[in-house]
């Protein structure tokens, strides 16, 4: 059997990455006062965050039922009999309950993933799910050896504005304007389902070394038991600069450098609610027999 892997853009893998992966990876869609664009496709990092901040009208959505199943289609028409498929988490969009039902049409060759990951952790599933596709497993079993280790995996993010939250419903105008003036800064996690507050601090610089509290922790408690070498450490950040990149990727290599460390930019679908300037922080967990 042929397995194909395909994912969406929530995972950082952009289309020409996912070209060079031998892998598949959908673009997502962003709407701008009411025009359709395509993470990675029509619209950069740059270009997103200066609508976000410019006063346009900005809102991510999934993909059409139509564009998946052209994807599916194509991918068979190559000569692959069948397809794992790893949306982005089912607790942050309908992504995958979507896809989940058209692939009942398509008799067992579309394999859709619940994997509860999003940004670099969904990036180290996908990763996974080739390596696995390559040593010949059905995508079936690759599916089942994806959700049975979905929780292997946390994400911690600070944020730079509370306006974005604002906007989402997930603070009030009250409390952003409070929090604006004491100069607090949210520390948000993502433990597999969706995006909830995990602590507040004065400023980035105790935002980031929060945030490296709760690796720590994590690694001293809930992953005690695995060695460093299969440690994956995600650095991640919206419309951050290279040197601000670079600067938050050498900390964590530097604070944890047994572990594997690189940096990736937020999916789009979570920085239209951190806004730009947000800085943030992964744990996945590789196989023992990986040869990541």
């Amino acid at each position: 059997m042929k397995t194909a892997v395909m994912t969406d853009s929530n995972s950082g893998i952009s289309k020409s990455e996912a070209e060079e992966l031998g892998i598949f990876s959908l673009p997502m869609p962003v709407i701008i006062d009411g025009t359709t664009c395509y993470e990675g496709i029509d619209l950069t990092q740059e270009m997103f965050y200066q609508s976000l901040t410019g006063g346009k009208e900005v809102s991510t959505s999934q993909p059409s039922p139509g564009e998946v199943m052209e994807m599916w289609d194509e991918i068979l028409a190559k000569g692959y009999d069948e397809i794992v498929h790893i949306p982005m988490s089912s607790g942050l969009s309908n992504s995958y309950e979507s896809a989940a039902g058209l692939a009942k049409d398509y008799s067992g060759k579309v394999q859709v993933v619940d994997n509860h990951r999003i940004s670099v952790t969904l990036r180290e599933s996908v990763l996974e799910a080739k390596e696995l596709a390559d040593r010949g497993l059905l995508a079936k079993d690759i599916k089942k050896e994806l959700e049975e280790r979905a929780y292997e995996a946390c994400i911690y993010i600070t944020v730079d504005t509370l306006e974005f939250l604002k906007k989402g419903g997930r603070i009030t105008p009250a409390g952003a304007a409070i929090g604006a003036m004491l100069n607090i800064k949210p520390v948000l996690t993502i433990q597999g389902e969706k995006l909830d507050a995990f602590a507040k601090v004065r400023g980035m610089k105790k935002g980031k070394h929060k945030m490296l509290e709760a690796l720590r922790q994590d690694l001293d408690s809930r992953f005690k038991e695995v060695d460093m070498s299969r440690i994956v450490i995600g650095a991640a950040g919206s419309g951050l600069s290279e040197e601000d990149a670079r600067e938050w990727t050498d900390t964590l290599q530097k604070t944890f450098p047994k572990a594997t460390v690189y940096y990736n930019p937020l999916s789009f679908s979570v920085g239209s609610h951190t806004g730009p300037g947000a800085v943030g922080t992964a744990i996945s967990i590789r196989r023992k027999d990986s040869a990541l």
